[in-house]
């Protein structure tokens, strides 16, 4: 297993997607931050407060979905470009392949979080010490966002190995991807509150000390139902990566590449 994790660790250190994606996360994150704090008061608790502080802190929700297609991207990317026989000829069990581009992929997704909460928490304080309010939130709470970011981020971006896959299409694994994200969980989700805290990138984001429906927007949400609590999101996320991870197994992994 070493020896496939280190191989699939340095393609995504060659890869310039991997870099494009992680500036990209890093730079949504602190515009998201930036548009937050320019709320405060308004549509956002003012910075003088935990959850007003807190809002602009955590704008990390567009990293963790850039984390999840970066997961897609490490399966079906092999697909894409062809490379898929050459990785198998290689390392024929196909199972360990998949194990290590999850665990290859979950590396690098906790490096887009936690870098993201750290340019979400950055801006956030520079904000604080602008109006010359106090920090509202410890060092610890701070702490703890950027590594339930890091630990989200990785999360998703290891189940999205197991949907790359699963379909192998990369065009059609991201398009899949973004529109779980945006058509059933932010949509679906917020029609129907009582699901909401079940959905898998819903519950990465409350680890991320996200509240429920801020996700991707900074938006006033009405009171609703409470986010699961950090152990139980972790767990649904790995069932959720790991029953993906067992579909690809049983029904893509083992077919012919073509």
């Amino acid at each position: 297993m070493i020896l496939p994790l280190r191989v699939e660790l340095m393609k995504l250190r060659a890869t310039g997607l991997t870099y494009g994606l992680l500036a990209t996360a890093v730079g949504l994150s602190a515009l998201l931050a930036v548009l937050a704090a320019a709320q405060a008061g308004s549509n956002v608790a003012p910075l003088s407060t935990a959850s007003g502080l807190g809002t602009v802190t955590t704008t990390t929700g567009l990293a963790l979905l850039l984390a999840a297609i970066l997961g897609v991207t490490v399966a079906s990317g092999e697909f894409r470009h062809q490379t898929a026989t050459l990785t198998y000829l290689s390392f024929p069990d196909r199972n360990r392949v998949l194990a290590a581009k999850a665990m290859a992929a979950a590396a690098a997704g906790a490096v887009y979080g936690f870098a993201a909460g750290v340019a979400a928490t950055v801006v956030g304080l520079i904000a604080v010490a602008i109006k010359g309010d106090s920090v509202a939130l410890s060092a610890g709470t701070l702490l703890a966002h950027m590594g339930g970011a890091a630990l989200g981020a990785a999360l998703l971006a290891a189940a999205g190995v197991g949907v790359g896959s699963l379909v192998r299409g990369e065009l059609g694994a991201v398009i899949g991807t973004i529109a779980w994200v945006v058509v059933i969980e932010l949509i679906i989700g917020g029609l129907f509150r009582s699901i909401q805290p079940y959905l898998p990138y819903t519950a990465a984001t409350t680890l991320a000390g996200i509240k429920l429906g801020q996700s991707l927007l900074v938006v006033r949400v009405a009171a609703g139902p409470q986010p699961l609590p950090f152990a139980a999101a972790t767990g649904l996320l790995l069932a959720v990566a790991a029953v993906v991870a067992f579909a690809a197994a049983l029904a893509t992994v083992p077919r012919d590449i073509t």
